[in-house]
């Protein structure tokens, strides 16, 4: 079992920046692929990020390329979402999530086992 808590959000203008943090309980947690995902207003839950156990390899949906960075330190069983340039269309509760099988490349919701409670952020124009 692993309970997952975002932290972080918050309300920033156009261009500006957040990091957001997803600490997780238990021992498995470095041995997880971890990811981040969000749900604008009307809009199905989507892909943002993946992260590998180590960290080595990461994984970002085409919209935020460049602009977001996922990271993780395992020593403090936390993940997390650098999130720069900023815009609007960014707006979403932003979730973190475990998929339990690692070294993947998944970006489907349904291959996460677990999820944290989500963090909103608001991009104003």
């Amino acid at each position: 079992q692993v309970q997952l808590v975002e932290s972080g959000g918050g309300l920033v203008q156009a261009g500006g920046s957040l990091r957001l943090s997803c600490a997780a309980s238990g021992r498995t947690f470095s041995s997880y692929d971890m990811g981040w995902f969000r749900q604008g207003p009307g809009k199905e839950r989507e892909f943002v990020a993946r992260i590998t156990p180590n960290g080595a390899r990461t994984y970002y949906a085409n919209s935020v390329k460049g602009r977001f960075t996922i990271s993780r330190d395992n020593a403090k069983n936390t993940m997390y979402l650098q999130m720069n340039s900023l815009k609007p269309e960014d707006t979403a509760v932003y979730y973190c999530a475990a998929d339990t099988t690692p070294w993947g490349t998944s970006t489907a919701p349904y291959e996460y086992e677990y999820w944290g409670q989500g963090t909103q952020v608001t991009v104003s124009s």
